[in-house]
């Protein structure tokens, strides 16, 4: 007698992507709007195993994200198979702004430490270079705007065997493609009353429109595929 086997294919384990960074990933207040960071739309890439927990806030660098104890609460949850998504820089860079400001050996120490911390947990890291800023020349050519501490995310990424995704790079191209004009789609770029919560305009070359946070979270999920993360299994597929 002939009998049918039927599989039946079972949920992946859940977990949890942890992401840590400035402001131009965070969640924004509603008197913020439209300004919109790319882990928000972040969010919606990815099946029912996957919860994203945004942890980024507006203005920190490494070390004060550590100093005001936004990390240790972070480590303390992260368990085996989660993810935590690193993306620092533009904060740390800024020696103008003391109450920041890392210098080079401290940044690329605090990102070992988030590093070390999460694998402690049998957690996975994930370095993202500092997402870039629009600033163009006058020959309409895109400038770099994080090329020192870019390149001490890729050290420790190198030193470390951690998984990097170079955003910086990949939004540089994206803004040169779409040119000096039409990029300003991309990020808070508003005519006088245009919008209630800006009645004078605002001109904002680091933080994204909607528009501009979907486009960087899309760069964000092609990085996570083009490194064959485990993690691309659970992305959303529509067809």
């Amino acid at each position: 007698m002939l009998c049918c086997l039927s599989f039946v294919l079972l949920p992946s384990h859940k977990i949890k992507i942890y992401l840590i960074g400035d402001s131009t990933i965070s969640k924004k207040e509603i008197k913020a709007y439209p300004e919109t960071g790319w882990g928000m739309p972040f969010v919606y890439f990815f099946d029912s195993s996957v919860t994203i927990d945004n942890r980024a806030k507006n203005g920190r660098s490494t070390r004060t994200f550590i100093s005001e104890n936004l990390w240790q609460p972070v480590a303390d949850s992260l368990k085996e198979g989660d993810y935590v998504f690193i993306q620092f820089g533009h904060n740390d860079e800024s020696k103008e702004k003391t109450d920041r400001y890392t210098p080079p050996e401290d940044y690329k120490a605090n990102l070992v430490k988030f590093i070390t911390e999460a694998r402690n947990k049998k957690a996975i890291p994930v370095l993202l270079t500092p997402v870039s800023r629009r600033y163009f020349d006058s020959l309409g050519n895109i400038k770099e705007t994080h090329k020192i501490y870019s390149a001490l995310v890729k050290e420790v990424a190198a030193s470390t065997s951690t998984p990097l995704i170079d955003l910086d790079e990949k939004s540089r191209v994206m803004f040169q493609q779409l040119g000096k004009d039409n990029s300003k789609l991309l990020f808070n770029w508003l005519e006088p009353n245009e919008h209630p919560n800006y009645p004078k305009g605002k001109k904002d070359d680091t933080h994204f429109s909607e528009l501009g946070a979907r486009k960087v979270a899309e760069l964000v999920l092609n990085g996570i595929r083009e490194l064959h993360l485990e993690l691309e299994n659970r992305i959303v597929v529509r067809r």
